[in-house]
């Protein structure tokens, strides 16, 4: 028997972000400056919401911890996850513990983070993996609109977490048939982008690497990798050398 699990509506493609109506009081979670977030959320034509942009690389459970106390008696609707992995990993966490629904918007193409059902939380200075049903979206949107304008070496990064992912879940022994299709597309779109400088198409890449390796796992190279991510390595850069020795094994 196989479960596959994705959020219960996905919107993917040109403008995703600026159709979709959003929620009045949803809480925005960010990681970045009000001159960057600002103009997102013009183009997201979101509002009445609340933000909180103080989410960190590998997010710790304190700052979850801070979140729901701070906006706790403020009706918040909806949580909304913008930015990279960090800021839909706190999301998903905080939708686990007040049950409040969530949507996930990546900015960065890499972690798939948008359609798992996994969430990655520091405590004490160390990185978790984690899974529960409860850290899937109920709405993932994917619009290549945040891509232009991202730092290289995070595009960089993100593109090697995402082929890793999709590398990974193809070998992986929780794998069916559906996740090992999602998983050799992702590749071959990566592939692609990487090789021959297309980027608009690592956000579909990511997409898919996100529903192929969510329904199966990841498998060495992950788990190597977090060592160097908890002494500060970036977690692609990490995977890029990590991937490549544990698929000769």
């Amino acid at each position: 028997m196989w479960k596959v699990m994705m959020p219960r509506k996905i919107a993917y493609g040109a403008n995703a972000a600026s159709e979709f109506q959003y929620p009045e009081n949803s809480l925005v979670i960010t990681t970045t400056t009000p001159d960057i977030y600002e103009k997102w959320l013009n183009y997201m034509g979101i509002k009445k919401y609340e933000i909180y942009d103080k989410v960190t690389p590998d997010p710790a459970i304190e700052t979850i911890e801070e979140i729901k106390r701070k906006f706790e008696g403020k009706e918040i609707s909806t949580y909304i996850g913008l930015g990279g992995g960090s800021s839909m990993d706190v999301c998903k966490y905080l939708g686990k513990l007040t049950g409040i629904p969530k949507i996930l918007i990546p900015t960065t193409f890499g972690t798939g983070a948008e359609m798992t059902t996994y969430t990655v939380v520091s405590f004490d200075h160390k990185k978790k993996l984690l899974q529960d049903e409860a850290f899937l979206a109920d709405t993932a949107i994917v619009d290549p609109y945040f891509l232009p304008g991202t730092p290289f070496n995070i595009m960089r990064n993100s593109a090697c977490d995402a082929l890793a992912q999709a590398s990974e879940g193809y070998d992986s022994k929780l794998g069916n048939p559906f996740t090992k299709l999602f998983c050799k597309e992702a590749f071959e779109i990566l592939d692609d982008a990487i090789i021959n400088d297309k980027q608009e198409l690592l956000p579909y890449g990511a997409m898919l690497s996100g529903i192929g390796f969510g329904n199966s796992s990841t498998t060495l190279g992950h788990a190597l990798s977090y060592v160097f991510s908890n002494e500060g390595v970036p977690h692609g850069y990490a995977l890029s050398s990590c991937t490549t020795v544990a698929h000769k094994f």
